[in-house]
């Protein structure tokens, strides 16, 4: 009987992971000793970094999107159906449209949803850029405003050493602001503030996930008279007079509320909780090997783990080697043979046009290095380049 594989997820680490897991274990494939199976709730697979470019006008969705199908590898099986039920004592995964899938590996890739439902009237009155739908009314936003103040505000999960989605983004979006609106010629009539909470990845009164970044930041900001605030953790919203309180007593006033939407699991994984997980939902992920805790034939990858790392494509790309390799090594070996170090790499778009490259692992923290244009064009490069990135090909 051939060895199942199910990958549940059709984002970039469940994409990446199945073309390359393919790719190296073809022989078992084309001898069917091995059959693996994707599983999304949706037939399209989303650029969800570029979803930051989408209020500045430069990405629209046709250029976000690819057929999930085209971006597999033939060998690999491909359903669009949304899981409903993990099964893990049965190994087995249910749907919503009522058929089951049995596994005797299973990486779970759902990723995770933005929920501003989370924080009173922030739903109602609050901006992201996190979905295309969001994206696209900031951008209409963005594009009429004359006068008043952006307000920029983050929301970690109640678990504060896991981190929101894209750690770096709000620091992006502040500074591509700076630039849009300066374009536009509006610059001196509105106020940019950036916030951040108390607490968050471990840390008080910072700026950013780490040390280091929260350090060179304040004079980033200055350098563009952007006002900046520690210590503001979103409390509630009143939509109708554009007030965000702050569970510290503080308030604010804003024309625009660009906040980081708390993020949360899909249900699926929410109801499906094995031993040890968060009351919210991420799966507790052995940071070396990244199996869930507790159950030895199933892997987590992406937003979805419980690491205190950030919750990005940069992430999964780093981790989906070492799942693969686990995978191939275990039906191959017999046991897993790779482990993850932590690391995470990204090139922050630090205005408009320049870009600043990061990375860092378990035991580094991220230097950061001055923005540059040629950063810029990196950040770009790899944004043309993501399709290939997403095949398992880069």
């Amino acid at each position: 009987m051939a060895t199942r594989i199910c990958i549940v997820g059709g984002g970039t680490g469940g994409t990446m992971l199945a073309n390359r897991l393919a790719a190296k274990l073809h022989r078992e494939i084309a001898h069917n000793k091995v059959k693996m199976t994707v599983l999304s709730n949706s037939p399209w697979h989303y650029f969800k970094p570029g979803l930051l470019y989408v209020p500045f006008g430069r990405y629209f969705k046709e250029d976000l999107r690819r057929s999930e199908r085209s971006l597999l590898r033939p060998e690999v099986d491909f359903h669009v159906d949304e899981v409903s039920e993990f099964d893990y004592k049965a190994n087995r995964i249910h749907t919503r449209s009522g058929q089951h899938y049995e596994y005797d590996y299973l990486v779970i890739a759902t990723g995770l949803l933005s929920a501003p439902e989370q924080i009173e009237g922030l739903k109602e009155a609050g901006d992201h850029f996190y979905d295309y739908g969001p994206a696209l009314r900031l951008a209409k936003k963005l594009k009429t405003i004359e006068k008043g103040r952006i307000f920029v505000t983050v929301s970690f999960p109640e678990k504060c050493e896991i981190a929101h989605e894209c750690g770096i983004a709000p620091v992006e979006s502040i500074l591509m602001l700076d630039d849009f609106l300066r374009q536009r010629g509006v610059r001196n009539q509105i106020e940019l503030v950036y916030s951040y909470p108390t607490l968050a990845m471990f840390q008080e009164h910072a700026l950013f996930l780490q040390k280091a970044t929260s350090e060179v930041l304040p004079s980033i900001f200055e350098s563009r008279n952007i006002h900046y605030q520690r210590d503001f953790t979103l409390g509630r919203v009143d939509p109708d007079e554009k007030v965000a309180y702050s569970a510290e007593g503080g308030a604010e006033n804003f024309d625009i509320l660009l906040a980081t939407p708390p993020p949360r699991p899909v249900d699926a994984v929410v109801h499906s909780l094995p031993a040890g997980a968060s009351t919210e939902g991420w799966l507790p992920t052995d940071p070396k090997t990244l199996k869930v805790r507790g159950l030895e034939n199933v892997y987590v990858i992406g937003d979805t783990t419980d690491l205190p790392i950030s919750k990005a494509g940069g992430t999964a790309h780093a981790e989906a080697p070492v799942v693969v390799n686990n995978i191939v090594s275990e039906i191959r070996l017999g046991h897993p043979t790779a482990e993850y170090d932590g690391r995470v790499t990204a090139i922050g778009q630090m205005g408009l046009y320049a870009g600043m490259p990061l990375w860092y692992d378990y035991d580094s923290e991220v230097q950061p290095m001055p923005p540059t244009k040629l950063g810029g064009l990196m950040r770009r490069a790899f944004n043309r380049g993501y399709w290939s990135v997403a095949r398992g090909i880069m």
